[in-house]
């Protein structure tokens, strides 16, 4: 194995990051300037949405978001705040609690989801043929980056 990585993977790190960063805050602009709270509420909600009687633990959405746990316990306190979730008591163990979507979040992260959506196709489906969309998926897929989802996802994409 090699001690250090090639120039040409150096610099597809390098791109990646950089491609993460400027289409991530493009989108986060793009929601904003549309009246919407942040993409990580949009993944919450569609995390809750996606996930059986539309609740999970903490820690499951956690896992799901992939954020760190101090930034899922404040997000989820927002969004309970805001009426988008509740909290409720784990009937197996009084200890733990689920995170469940509300009918006012269901609503926002459909609402949201055409201004993502919008955004998605401004920022990446308007520079990249289906084609090359499609082999960038491949290439990403074997970096372990697979969604493990199809590639027309009508209900929303994760900015993971």
């Amino acid at each position: 194995m090699k001690c250090k990585p090639s120039a040409e993977a150096t610099g597809a790190w390098t791109r990646l990051m950089r491609a993460r960063t400027r289409v991530l805050d493009a989108v986060e602009q793009d929601l904003k300037k549309a009246g919407f709270p942040p993409l990580a509420w949009y993944d919450a909600l569609l995390e809750l949405a996606r996930a059986p009687a539309g609740e999970l633990r903490p820690v499951e959405l956690e896992r799901q978001m992939l954020i760190p746990q101090y930034s899922t316990s404040r997000l989820i306190e927002r969004l309970v705040e805001e009426g988008l979730a509740a909290r409720r008591e784990c009937k197996a163990d009084k200890r733990g609690q689920y995170v469940e979507i509300t009918a006012a979040g269901r609503d926002l992260q459909k609402r949201m989801w055409c201004a993502y959506a919008s955004a998605i196709e401004k920022h990446v489906g308007s520079k990249l043929s289906d084609a090359e969309a499609a082999q960038l998926c491949a290439l990403l897929d074997r970096l372990g980056c697979s969604c493990g989802t199809g590639p027309a996802q009508q209900d929303g994409a994760t900015s993971q």
